[in-house]
Order: structure tokens, then sequence, then C-alpha cells
């Protein structure tokens, strides 16, 4: 799970990063400010709807891992029951074995 999360983050750096970047080519390249200005908005709206993306993509994955753990949890809670029913089957069978061995050497 720690490698998903790495890997998620590295995506979304590198994208904020190439975003950043391509943000502060277009303000030093020779263009009239109008144009310059143009593009920026444009890539404003860029930028907006690839983070809503990595946004909704983000939830997804964690509206995932929160089923896969609330799955594992109720497997290991079922398996925990299960193990406490077995120990507790397993000890009354041993105490009336011991009882049985008590009462055989007392008469």
């Amino acid at each position: 799970m720690e490698n998903k999360t790495a890997t998620v983050d590295f995506i979304a750096g590198f994208i904020i990063g190439g975003l950043v970047g391509a943000a502060v080519a277009i303000l030093f390249a020779p263009q009239s400010g109008e144009q310059t200005r143009e593009m920026i908005r444009e890539k404003g709206i860029e930028i907006k709807e690839r983070a809503d993306g990595l946004s909704q993509e983000a939830r997804k994955k964690a509206t995932e891992l929160q089923s896969q753990a609330k799955t594992k949890a109720e497997e290991y809670q079922t398996r925990v029951k299960q193990a406490v029913n077995e120990g507790k089957t397993a000890a009354s069978r041993k105490k009336e074995e011991l009882l049985a061995k008590v009462e055989g050497q007392e008469a």
C-alpha cells in the first residue's frame, strides 16, 4: 500500500512540476502581453481540469482502499472469533478430561 501511495505521489508531483515548468516557459516566451495572458488563462483552465481529474482519481482510490481495508478487517474479525471459540471448546474439553482423570484417581 505504501508503494502505491509513493507512485501516486510521484505521478502527481511529475504532472504538477510539468505544469509549473510550462507556466514559467510561457511567462518568459517572447510574445505579446495579450497572447501571454491568453496562454496563461488556457493553461490555468487546463491545470484546473487536471487537478480535478487527479482529485477524482484520488477519491476513487481512497474509496477502493477503504473498502478493501473494511473487508480485510471483517475477515480478520471473523477469524479471531472462530479462533476464540475453538480455544474455548478445546479448553472445555481439556477441563473435562482433567476432571475425569482426577475423579478416576480418587476412586
